[in-house]
């Protein structure tokens, strides 16, 4: 049975039709059977989610010629993992015009498929809407910066977080943003103190909750530089 709904399918179609301008491709990485996690097995590896992550990402680029899905197995694309610095499953790349690493570790449903739309279209135009000096201090980011923000599907103030953290990965090299479904990975929450979404953690040095306005929240995410220098 689709997971998108025909209504559903027609309107992303057109605005896809719309919106999209190069091909823009996801890279799904999972395991090749899902399963239940046991206490002596790796929760991070197990991918719950896989059969119905793949089913989404699939029903998506049917939607547009200009989308491509790739899928790479941890029990044969390790080198893929290790390139994409993939630690969890199911973990989408979207790989268009971005610079950075835009990656859903997670199963983005709920209120995260809109992010999942307008990343993609990001991807596809080649460009970003944040303002032009929040611009310029993203660009000028020369270390690493990892950015994760925990979301559920039922959380309608996340996306923003995300999208914006995505922005920022769009325009440097150096960033990896994700978006990470919080009740997927409960070891991942608690080691992160995740009680309440969106929390955004920072190179495991900043952190913060809350879908603060685009200075604020930029502004925030950079203190991990500072905190470097």
């Amino acid at each position: 049975m689709p997971l998108l709904q025909e209504k559903d399918r027609i309107v992303v179609r057109e605005k896809f039709e719309k919106e999209l301008k190069d091909e823009v491709t996801i890279l799904l990485f999972k395991k090749t059977s899902a399963g239940i996690w046991t206490p002596n097995e790796d929760e991070d590896l197990v991918c719950r989610y896989c059969k119905e992550t793949e089913e989404l990402y699939k029903e998506v680029i049917e939607l547009s010629g200009l989308l491509k899905l790739e899928t790479y197995t941890i029990e044969n694309n390790k080198e893929k993992f290790d390139e994409y610095k993939v630690e969890r499953i199911p973990t989408a790349v979207i790989k268009g015009h971005n610079k950075g690493l835009i990656r859903f570790v997670g199963i983005p449903a709920g209120y995260e498929f809109a992010t999942l739309l307008e990343d993609l279209i990001d991807a596809s135009r080649g460009k970003v809407d944040l303002k032009e000096r929040n611009k310029r201090k993203v660009e000028a980011v020369k270390e690493p910066l990892h950015i994760q923000v925990f979301v559920t599907p039922t959380c309608p103030y996340c996306p923003r977080a995300v999208r914006i953290a995505h922005k920022m990965a769009f325009l440097n090299e150096n960033i990896m943003a994700d978006m990470v479904e919080a009740s997927e990975f409960p070891n991942l929450s608690e080691k992160y103190g995740v009680y309440a979404v969106p929390k955004i953690v920072v190179n495991d040095k900043v952190e913060f909750e809350g879908a603060l306005p685009e200075d604020q929240f930029i502004r925030e995410v950079l203190k991990a530089v500072e905190k470097n220098n």
